[in-house]
């Protein structure tokens, strides 16, 4: 595929965070030295293709996480453990575009931040061990679907457990229709249509399910992809932007069996992964993928956020 075309968490940030800070504030690609990549949650690389969007205020954060009217503390289904495998592949993009591999590095040490959660990593696929193992799957990487995906997929889902699918992990390398068959909407490189900067999501068509909850309408600076293969009226549609003056699908889920499928097209940018309303979404994502409440992982969405 082609490519086309301050801010203080709920930590003190110190003088790296600072020169970081300034490095946003002018727009630059902020890089972090080897010792605070590994300390911090957010990532370490930005691109240049587009200004990075601005923080998100704390009192907007805030009403995203309210909780559900009348809802009443604890949900026994936290009580389970929750074992998630994030898979990542070959970054295959400049500077600040699908890092997969940045992203598994921060965020195999952010998830454990919340109770009773443990992670895997896995390159490309996950081997049988793995998903025997796992509550949920979460796939960064550019996305492939072959007979033997299916094979050790089908089975992980038919008993209930999770897959989670963002940005190009929906390619399906010439697999794109039966890909589709299990997430909804899948790709071919570059048969689809895409573009790259302000995305306007619109969320009144999952405005019920609990992974939009308190989201109305959100604007990130990402990548849109549509006119994918597979029949979006299948689809749990959680979120839409208009592109060629039509409502896309961006955000979604399928049902299948007793699995669980949440795909979230953008993610193309990693200033999205510190952004604490897309973080929010992706969060809610695979909690509610592995049958868990979507408030699990909470206390996740404010560290090393963008948030003013």
């Amino acid at each position: 595929m082609k490519r086309t075309s301050n801010c203080v968490g709920a930590r003190p940030i110190g003088l790296v965070g600072a020169v970081l800070l300034a490095a946003v504030a002018m727009g630059a690609a902020p890089r972090l030295a080897a010792a605070e990549t590994d300390a911090s949650f957010r990532m370490p690389d930005y691109s240049n293709k587009d200004a990075v969007p601005a923080p998100r205020s704390r009192a907007e954060v805030e009403k995203l996480l309210a909780p559900a009217a009348g809802a009443a503390g604890g949900d026994a289904a936290d009580e389970k453990p929750l074992h998630v495998v994030l898979v990542a592949g070959d970054k295959d993009h400049g500077v600040g575009e699908h890092d997969y591999p940045a992203w598994q590095n921060v965020w195999q040490r952010l998830l454990p931040k919340a109770p009773r959660t443990t992670v895997d990593t896995a390159w490309d696929f996950p081997s049988a061990e793995q998903i025997d193992a796992a509550d949920v799957l979460v796939f960064y990487q550019r996305g492939r679907w072959n007979d033997d995906r299916a094979a050790a997929i089908d089975p992980f889902l038919a008993r209930g457990g999770g897959c989670v699918y963002v940005h190009w992990a929906v390619d399906g390398q010439g697999g794109q229709e039966e890909f589709a068959k299990r997430i909804g909407l899948a790709s071919l490189g570059g048969s689809i249509k895409y573009r790259h900067g302000p995305v306007h999501v619109d969320f009144s068509p999952g405005k019920d399910h609990p992974i939009a909850r308190n989201f109305d309408t959100v604007d990130l600076v990402d990548e849109a992809y549509w006119q994918l293969t597979g029949d979006p009226s299948q689809l749990n549609l959680l979120g839409t932007g208009e592109e060629d003056g039509e409502p896309q699908p961006l955000f979604w889920t399928v049902q299948r069996g007793r699995g669980r499928v949440f795909v979230s097209i953008p993610g193309h940018y990693m200033w999205s992964f510190d952004d604490p309303a897309f973080r929010l979404l992706l969060l809610r994502g695979i909690a509610w993928a592995g049958h868990r409440s979507v408030d699990r992982f909470n206390d996740l969405v404010w560290l090393d956020a963008r948030v003013e």
